[in-house]
């Protein structure tokens, strides 16, 4: 039975050579993805900027309303069609989009190397990246087997196989879908597929692929539910994130709890966050997590 661990855990980032965290306060923090700077919102950094100046390409100056909207202010052009960056091996694009995001998500590069090292040993291991976004995490659970990158979004979709052209992976035993989440979920449940790994990464909102809504408040458990029915004793993980949503990490962990209560392993939950860049750097959270962890299912172990 899957027991769950109450005391929170906090998979902490750091930058590498495409990306850091300069600096971080007063809701805003600043960013470098490659040779572009950028200030974007983070309601998180209630504390006081280290820097006495910031220096950037452009701003994300966010809306007046709660659930979002806003535009990018340039201070220096800046590529419209986004530029090269990678991590490790895998290469993408980075752009900024018009919901204040560039095209990827840097606080999740420790929970790409947790979920390789979870699957490493395991020959053709199989993954399932629902809400796959532009496919990093999809490339770079592609180097331990097959992957199934779903996302509703066909422009998504689209970033997601030129990011596997541009990492020279087009090759790669890779399905890539449009479709709606929950919908694609139950169809492999009733086909009985079974996956080695699932990552969940919903957001607060969202359309389908035929206008479908998605709320997370309403939609969140019955996903995982049928995301149980595609996983088994010998599966080796869920992790599930969840952003800019009232909630709690244990709340997370309770429905995982409940719902992987026929299967052995534990849940684990915390929080994401990434450390600024140089001496004194704080770390700044971003999102909250649960994950089920199947450390002792055959295989090579984890540690």
């Amino acid at each position: 039975m899957a027991e769950l661990t109450q005391q929170p855990l906090i998979l902490e980032g750091a930058g590498w050579g495409d990306y850091a965290l300069l600096d971080s306060g007063e809701g805003r923090k600043l960013e470098r993805y490659g040779s572009f700077r950028f200030i974007r919102p983070e309601a998180q950094a209630f504390w006081r900027p280290r820097l006495t100046e910031w220096e950037a390409d452009g701003e994300f100056v966010p809306g007046s309303d709660e659930d979002g909207g806003g535009r990018w202010q340039f201070q220096r052009a800046v590529p419209p069609e986004g530029w090269p960056l990678a991590w490790r091996e895998v290469a993408f694009t980075a752009q900024c989009t018009p919901f204040r995001h560039l095209g990827f998500f840097p606080d999740m590069a420790p929970v790409w190397d947790w979920m390789r090292a979870m699957l490493a040993g395991r020959e053709g291991a199989e993954s399932l990246n629902l809400f796959g976004y532009t496919g990093v995490g999809t490339l770079a659970l592609s180097a331990c087997g097959p992957v199934t990158h779903v996302d509703a979004s066909k422009k998504s979709a689209a970033q997601a196989r030129e990011n596997a052209a541009l990492s020279g992976m087009e090759e790669r035993p890779i399905r890539w879908l449009v479709d709606d989440a929950v919908k694609f979920a139950a169809r492999e449940g009733r086909r009985g597929k079974r996956y080695d790994g699932i990552i969940l990464d919903p957001p607060k909102f969202g359309r389908g692929p035929k206008g479908e809504t998605w709320r997370i408040e309403d939609g969140l458990a019955p996903l995982v539910a049928e995301c149980r029915g595609l996983l088994d004793a010998e599966s080796r993980f869920l992790f599930l994130t969840v952003y800019a949503v009232r909630m709690s990490s244990l709340a997370l962990a309770g429905l995982l709890a409940e719902v992987f209560a026929g299967l052995p392993g534990r849940i684990e939950h915390g929080e994401l966050a990434v450390r600024e860049e140089g001496d004194g750097g704080r770390l700044l959270p971003t999102a909250i997590f649960a994950r089920w962890v199947n450390d002792d299912s055959p295989g090579e172990p984890h540690g």
